[in-house]
């Protein structure tokens, strides 16, 4: 049961953190400075990971009527509980990207240690399932 916790948490993190961080202050939606286009893709960044909540909830508390179709719906939740993160994680790397806008403290990666956090919460909670 610790392990479909777990996987919950990651989730509900993907959900409404993401919802909390890019819709919900002035870095981003309504961020004036914003042109449209950057305020669709952050748009659907949150729809993404809206999305994959919804699918990490679904196939952790979905009942199978094998064992090895749970191991199957575990193996999926464990990937759509860490696809947002792993991606949040890579966006670091391209030239001229920040965590964090100059004028709100960065250059900053603060939401690295939250996407790790989460991630592993999601992974070793599929692991703790699986095992």
């Amino acid at each position: 049961m610790l392990g479909r916790i777990l996987l919950t948490l990651d989730a509900l993190g993907m959900c409404f953190g993401t919802i909390m961080a890019d819709c919900l202050n002035e870095t981003h939606m309504f961020n004036p400075r914003w042109r449209p286009h950057a305020k669709f893709h952050n748009a659907q960044t949150v729809f993404l990971a809206i999305i994959l909540s919804g699918l990490t909830l679904y196939y952790t508390w979905r009942q199978a009527k094998t064992p090895e179709l749970r191991r199957e719906f575990l193996f999926t939740s464990a990937i759509t509980g860490s696809i947002y993160w792993i991606a949040g994680l890579l966006s670091i790397l391209p030239p001229g990207t920040m965590g964090v806008d100059p004028e709100f403290g960065g250059p900053a990666f603060p939401q690295g240690k939250v996407f790790l956090g989460f991630m592993s919460a999601g992974l070793l909670g599929a692991w703790l399932e699986y095992r």
